[in-house]
């Protein structure tokens, strides 16, 4: 079965717009998608990335340019500085992690989560808003939140981390077929043609 690994942080507005392309290439190509959140805070600690609100008022600026011309071409709104921005996304994670393990639908739901961040002006790590989230899907809010506090799936959450970088990811979305890492929404096509190649390169 042909499988991507795919790396990603809850607060990654750039995830948000390469989300309905990956599923869909996976569709087209018949690829299984592990969906793997990582604190990607940490990641950088361990792989020389600087956060944003570190990096130089030249490089937040063109990200806000580059965001504008990635949401014009694909027809999706982000705001670039939304009220929350980018805060804990430890219980966010978890609770991906588990309604994972519970085979519940991973897409519907980290793709709501980031809406509610970059497009609904919601704050992530709070608990009201994640339950809320997760009433509005149809699913059951207070068995998700108890099974993210386990232990288990913090151990799963910090193991995502550290095989993302063993894998060689150092931001997000990344995406890992058969070893080979692609970073960034901008890439998928690029992964699409990876995936589609045949056996023998």
């Amino acid at each position: 079965m042909k499988t991507i690994d795919y790396y990603f942080w809850m607060n990654s507005d750039w995830a948000y717009l390469g989300a309905d392309r990956l599923e869909a290439l996976a569709a087209r190509q018949q690829a299984a998608i592990r969906h793997l959140p990582v604190d990607l805070p940490d990641v950088y600690a361990r792989t020389g990335g600087v956060l944003l609100g570190r990096r130089s008022p030249e490089r937040q600026a063109y990200r806000v340019a580059e965001l504008a011309r990635w949401c014009r071409k694909l027809g999706i709104h982000v705001n670039p500085q939304p009220a929350f921005m980018c805060p804990d996304a430890g219980l966010a994670s978890r609770i991906v992690i588990a309604a994972d393990r519970a085979g519940l639908p991973v897409p519907a739901l980290y793709k709501a989560i980031l809406k509610a961040e970059w497009c609904d002006e919601q704050d992530i790590s709070d608990l009201a808003a994640l339950r809320g989230i997760l009433e509005r899907l149809g699913l059951d809010a207070p068995a998700l939140l108890a099974a993210a506090a386990q232990p288990a799936i913090e151990s799963a959450y910090r193991r995502n981390t550290d095989d993302a970088v063993k894998a060689g990811v150092f931001g997000s979305p990344a995406y890992v077929y058969r070893g080979e890492v692609f970073w960034g929404q901008d890439r998928l096509e690029m992964l699409e043609e990876a995936i589609a190649a045949p056996d023998a390169r």
